[in-house]
């Protein structure tokens, strides 16, 4: 009986074979992969919702019958990375097709200006969209005595991983605010030996980029007592007038226990690909993303994707949009009829050092 059973597997698992193949030769299957971060933080689990939502792998049901929107034969696979400069330079290279970027860091790599001045523009870069804004966290121990900016004075803090968005944001956050590198011990540290220095009080704050809630520290939250400094006022206000991709916003009150609203500057988290990815692709994968259905399925899948809206995906990207993608903002009327590739493109990059 054992080798009827056996016999029977086999045949079943040779026709699903066959099938799947005459599938795969009358669609074409294209496999691709999104770069994203680590597994604590937002990009990994966005990254993940929208390789779901753009893959149509053969044999998939239709859209219309509550299937799969996708693009046909696509398989998008979510990896996890170190984080935006890592993607960019992995888009660049080509070892990943599309990766989650903050929009400043994608922004200093494509002009080679601010962050990156003296790097070769990496002008090869194409936005596919503005996913959802990003808030700058800057977590204190609670009995650091740091409720303002100007208290980091005298403090130790991590301003995040070397090559980090995270670094490079609060640099500029601490420059603009008038304090210097030399009025504080500032630590280069990763965000998961941060949390634990924090814990263990041999730090007193870090600086994050993240999409709140981050599980990091939401799990910090529950290890110590912490608190979350405001970051605002006109420094802040000036900072998002003079950069395309910083924007005033809040960390929620309540995603950490009890934590209260928290003023700070957003910054963009974009999706990204090259200059060379076919304009049926871009277009389809644009699509994907923005399609009616792919919304609830986003939403329910993280908080941070609540945020996502097609009304702001061309906006705060401040260089280049793939032409697939703009055709397909143009269809549903988010940017003007006609659109140049120079149409997304400030006249001139601020270099902030």
């Amino acid at each position: 009986m054992f080798k009827r059973v056996e016999r029977w597997v086999l045949q079943t698992l040779m026709a699903v074979a066959i099938m799947m193949s005459g599938l795969a030769q009358a669609q074409e299957l294209h496999i691709i992969r999104i770069g994203t971060g680590s597994t604590a933080g937002t990009y990994f689990p966005i990254g993940g919702l929208i390789g779901n939502a753009i893959s149509n792998p053969p044999g998939s049901r239709p859209c219309d019958r509550g299937g799969s929107c996708g693009v046909p034969g696509l398989i998008a696979v979510a990896q996890s990375t170190g984080g935006s400069l890592d993607n960019i330079k992995s888009v660049e290279a080509g070892t990943m097709e599309m990766a989650l970027s903050q929009a400043d860091v994608a922004y200093w790599s494509y002009f080679g200006t601010g962050a990156f001045e003296g790097d070769k523009p990496r002008d090869s870069l194409r936005a596919l969209a503005n996913l959802f804004p990003e808030n700058i966290h800057l977590i204190a121990r609670a009995d650091a005595g740091i409720e303002t900016l100007k208290d980091l004075r005298g403090k130790r803090v991590s301003i995040g991983g070397s090559g980090s968005g995270s670094q490079f944001d609060a640099r500029l956050i601490l420059t603009a605010f008038g304090l210097r590198f030399s009025d504080m011990t500032l630590i280069t540290m990763d965000l998961e030996p941060s949390t634990n220095a924090l814990v263990a009080g041999e730090i007193d704050a870090f600086f994050l980029v993240t999409g709140a809630p981050a599980l990091a520290v939401q799990d910090l939250a529950e290890r110590t007592d912490i608190s979350f400094v405001p970051i605002d006022g006109p420094v802040a206000n000036q900072l998002a007038k003079i950069f395309p991709f910083f924007s005033v916003g809040v960390i929620p009150g309540g995603v950490y226990g009890d934590n209260a609203e928290t003023p700070t500057l957003d910054v963009g988290a974009v999706l990204v690909a090259r200059a060379d990815m076919s304009d049926e692709l871009a277009y389809g994968v644009t699509r994907a993303i923005w399609h009616p259905n792919t919304a609830p399925l986003l939403a329910n899948g993280h908080p941070r994707a609540k945020l996502m809206s097609l009304a702001q995906a061309a906006q705060g990207i401040g260089f280049k949009i793939h032409p697939g993608a703009r055709r397909y903002y143009v269809e549903q009327g988010i940017l003007p009829v006609p659109a140049t590739d120079q149409a997304n493109v400030v006249d001139r990059p601020n270099s902030i050092r």
